[in-house]
């Protein structure tokens, strides 16, 4: 099966399929992003070489990224790949589902508790919020966040950890989490606004 790629959306990840050589991304491409004031009209293009793809900017104002990283030239794209266009997210997938169709809904997440989610959206801040580097919390900000001890925040995280069957590395565990999280529908932009809504009461009263 060809390669896709997940585009992130308010409402949840959008499954395009790479079906030409050449798909471009913009307000007025193949890969329509109108939502977002930040993606120009005309942003970046994806390209195919082979058994491979790569992505390229198209002289956007606000640049492409690719795992955080301004491109200036072409990139090649590895599997998981996150491309950042505007504030808009995308994930490129070597090979798509078995059956693919353009929108497509991700695996349901497990079930949480209501402060597995609290600790879900602290650590999925920085994705969430636009901003050009998608790290996500380290535990200290997690637990400022949230004014609870590290401890109590690790623990949390051990949980969440199987519930999504994270099995990454230890210093990787955190990012494959955040990914998850958010692939699978757990956490979405409008949690996060009703999130900072909520810090921002915090720190008024």
């Amino acid at each position: 099966m060809g390669a896709f790629v997940e585009v992130w959306t308010p409402v949840g990840p959008e499954l395009v399929a790479l079906e030409t050589d050449r798909v471009a991304v913009g307000k007025a491409a193949d890969i329509k992003i109108a939502g977002d004031p930040a993606v120009s009209r005309l942003h970046a293009v994806l390209e195919r070489y082979g058994s491979e793809w790569a992505v390229r900017d198209l002289g956007s104002s606000n640049g492409t990224f690719v795992n955080g990283d301004r491109i200036l030239g072409e990139r090649t794209l590895r599997h998981g790949d996150e491309i950042l266009v505007g504030r808009t997210r995308l994930v490129y997938r070597a090979s798509a589902p078995s059956e693919p169709t353009r929108t497509e809904t991700a695996e349901a997440a497990p079930e949480l508790t209501r402060r597995e989610r609290e600790v879900l959206l602290a650590l999925c801040r920085p994705v969430l919020s636009g901003a050009m580097f998608t790290k996500p919390a380290s535990i200290k900000e997690v637990a400022e966040a949230l004014f609870v001890t590290e401890n109590a925040v690790k623990q949390h995280l051990g949980r969440l950890y199987d519930k999504f069957a994270v099995n990454a590395p230890e210093g990787s565990r955190s990012v494959e989490l955040a990914n998850e999280a958010i692939r699978r529908g757990a956490v979405n932009l409008a949690d996060l606004k009703a999130f900072l809504r909520g810090d921002k009461d915090q720190t008024t009263t």
